[in-house]
This record gives C-alpha cells, structure tokens and sequence, in this order.
C-alpha cells in the first residue's frame, strides 16, 4: 500500500476538503476529464445512485475535474449529486495522483485527465487504484470494493 497524496481544494458546496478531513474514514475519490460530457455524466449519475450505499459501508466519495466551482455547481445541480465535487483549477491534486495524460482529441495531443479511481483506507493509504476507467458498471465495482475491506 502507498500513502495517498494529500490535496486541499474547494469544493462545489462550499467548502474546502483536505485528505485528513477523512482520516478515520474509507474515501472514493475518483478523477473524471469534464462536467457535462456523456462518460463524466454517466459516471456521475452512476455514483450518485450508488452513494446511499457507499455511506452505509462507511465510505465518502469525491469526484474531482479541473473544472470551475460554478460549473461543478451548475453539473452537481443538474444531476442532484450528492456528494462534494473538488475543482483543481491548478492540477496540483492530478499531477499528485498521475492522471494527466496525453490524449488524442480529433487526431490533436491534448493534455488531460485520465479517468481514475483511488480508494483511500480511513489511515490515508491507496489500497486499489483503477486507471483508464470504463465508466460501464465502475461505480459498483468501486462499491464491491469498499464492501470488501
């Protein structure tokens, strides 16, 4: 297991969330390229259906973009997720956690996020990673994990 990088960044409710905010407790936090595109969206809506079930295993989940707070506000509203989405305007948390990457958008190089899951143990650890999501069925994939620490 390695120690999940530690980040402070806003919050799309308002507040600032810092990994030791959730020492003590299992974190989903969960990188997605863009608000309001389809994969993000679904993947969006996928945890949010599931979210009832990771608070009941003790779990918190954060999605995490580089996008602004008004337009994770406008997306959170939108969808009714119900759980916090961190805006990384500076990529300081994407580079931490290694999920920017060269991408091939319309035959171009562009830099963005790769879609990745970390699951954070309540001491702060990594204890599974996903990189290159398919957003097809992740969330209860993500669940089964939680359910199974």
């Amino acid at each position: 297991m390695t120690a999940a990088p530690d980040f402070t960044l806003p919050a799309s409710d308002g507040r600032t969330c810092a990994l030791h905010d959730f020492a003590g407790q299992t974190l989903v936090l969960y990188f997605y390229p863009k608000d309001s595109t389809p994969g993000c969206t679904t993947e969006a809506r996928d945890f949010a259906a599931l979210y009832e079930d990771f608070r009941a295993a003790g779990c918190e989940v954060l999605g995490v973009s580089r996008d602004s707070l008004k337009a994770h506000e406008n997306f959170r509203a939108k969808n009714a997720l119900p759980f916090a989405l961190l805006s990384d305007r500076d990529e300081a948390a994407c580079t931490a956690y290694g999920v920017i990457k060269l991408k091939k958008l319309y035959g171009k190089e562009v830099r963005g996020i790769e879609r990745s899951t970390f699951l954070i143990d309540g001491q702060g650890n990594i204890v599974r990673e996903w990189r290159g999501v398919k957003v097809s069925g992740h969330a209860q994939e993500v669940l089964e994990a939680v359910r199974a620490l």
